[in-house]
């Protein structure tokens, strides 16, 4: 399995000119059956799809519908065994805690690669490789 990131959500939703090739790819992605997700993922999406800021700004009811059709995945819930491992592995990698708990979630889920732009493309985390499937 693979874990997918929140940037790859927030690409397939977007309708920016310059994101065209990523939206497209991360849709492709999102045709997946082996793809894992957290809770964490998916709050992250939430908050950054529906905030005032954004250009293309999802509303609470769009946002909540594309939640709703992505738990048709292998969701990893937040739990106390998640938190003490992303602790953990924020001391041990120097990640901050929420990438480490992207890491860890991926890990419960016995995903072996995260699909993200936001970590070091080819990094392993004790067994966890990150790949960025926007990078040529």
């Amino acid at each position: 399995m693979r874990f997918v990131d929140t940037n790859i959500l927030l690409y397939a939703i977007s309708t920016a000119a310059d994101e065209a090739d990523k939206a497209r790819v991360a849709r492709e992605l999102l045709d997946g059956r082996d793809l894992g997700l957290s809770v964490q993922v998916l709050q992250e999406f939430y908050v950054q799809s529906t905030r005032a800021s954004r250009d293309g700004r999802l509303s609470h009811h769009q946002a909540g519908a594309l939640i709703e059709s992505w738990l048709r995945f292998t969701i990893q819930e937040s739990t106390v065994t998640l938190m003490r491992a992303a602790l953990m592995a924020a001391a041990r990698f120097r990640l901050s805690y929420w990438d480490a708990a992207i890491i860890e979630a991926a890990r419960l889920l016995h995903c072996h690669t995260v699909l993200s732009e936001d970590l070091s493309d080819g990094q392993f985390y004790r067994g966890i490789r990150v790949t960025n499937p926007f990078r040529r």
